[in-house]
């Protein structure tokens, strides 16, 4: 493989990460000494009514990662899927690995965005809780999760900040460590990070970004691993009007290995020693998944032409008006603040 190529898809870390047999429940090391499951099921934008099924499939067929928020709206029926799964014996809650996060509006209030996520969940604890944005927004304003000035911005909480909001995570993790095992961030750039880790008495278990091969972000992929911050990858299909999943190189690995592109799309992330969310509500496509498999230097090498093919592409950025320090600014989306 061309070493600039390898170098971009694989940042710092060695070839020796590429694991001949990856499986779903691959543990990764976090910084806590804790391991996260390679595999998570994520619940963005899972309809309601379709998520406790989807919870409750993928705990059968052999999940234990599963990625979840306040802020998704649909927690309490992640928290029947629990109970249901957990009541008939098919796993223990030290089974499973489940991720909650603080939502803009809860920054001055942590413990309490905490405690409704627990009891939305129904379990006494989550693995991991993250900080899902780097944006404080009025907790008093005219609604719960998206308040918005008369101009129709969003309503921001000026009177703080993401590093005080941190420190109320340290606050949480030190008063209540039967609550949450470990604490980290999401949505973060290096430049954020950079002004977090002076600040920090705890460093981040884990950031949860937007990553695929039209965003490898490998600025921000290589300064966690530096730090020692586990990176656990979203959207990594692409989202919403992503070409990926259509692209003829994806699709020619795919056949190569005899698996579908969206199986090709998260094994890159294990290849970057990663861990991944696959968010569906479909049983077959939630089984599908589960198929990891380990890419060559051929396959790697393929992805990594795919932005020069359909240029660097984030699909994911909420109209907060603030510049989290993202080096790709999308189209059409005011960063000024």
């Amino acid at each position: 493989m061309n070493p600039s190529l390898a170098n971009f898809i694989l940042g710092k870390t060695p070839k020796s990460i590429l694991n001949p047999t990856p499986t779903m429940n691959t543990a990764l090391p976090l910084n806590t000494g804790a391991t996260i499951p390679a595999l998570g099921l994520g619940t963005w934008q899972s309809a309601k009514g379709e998520v406790k099924k989807a919870v409750v499939h993928a705990i059968e067929g052999g999940y234990r990662h599963i990625d979840c928020a306040f802020c998704y709206q649909n927690e309490d029926e992640v928290g029947e899927a629990l109970e249901d799964v957990i009541s008939r014996g098919i796993v223990k809650r030290e089974d499973l690995f489940i991720t909650s996060k603080l939502w803009c509006t809860y920054h001055t209030k942590a413990e309490g965005g905490l405690q409704n996520s627990l009891d939305l969940l129904k379990t006494p604890y989550v693995d991991l809780y993250l900080m899902h944005w780097p944006v404080p927004m009025n907790p008093n304003g005219n609604h719960e999760l998206f308040p918005k000035l008369p101009d129709g911005s969003r309503d921001l909480d000026h009177s703080t900040s993401h590093i005080q909001t941190w420190k109320s995570l340290e606050s949480l993790i030190q008063s209540h460590p039967d609550k949450v095992k470990a604490i980290g961030v999401a949505n973060y750039s290096v430049k954020y990070l950079e002004k977090l880790l002076p600040q920090a008495s705890i460093v981040p278990a884990a950031n949860q970004i937007e990553n695929h091969p039209l965003l490898p972000q490998q600025e921000i992929v290589d300064y966690c691993k530096e730090k020692g911050i586990h990176v656990t990858a979203y959207s990594p299909l692409g989202s919403t009007g992503s070409p990926l999943l259509k692209d003829e190189a994806v699709i020619e690995v795919a056949k190569k290995h005899s698996v579908g592109p969206g199986v090709v799309l998260l094994s890159y992330h294990l290849a970057r020693n990663s861990s991944v969310l696959a968010k569906s509500v479909t049983p077959s496509r939630i089984d599908e998944n589960r198929k990891l498999i380990s890419l060559d230097g051929e396959d790697l090498e393929k992805l990594a032409e795919l932005p020069k093919k359909h240029g660097f592409t984030r699909f994911v950025y909420p109209a907060f008006g603030v510049d989290v320090g993202f080096p790709d600014k999308p189209e059409g989306v005011d960063m000024s603040g």
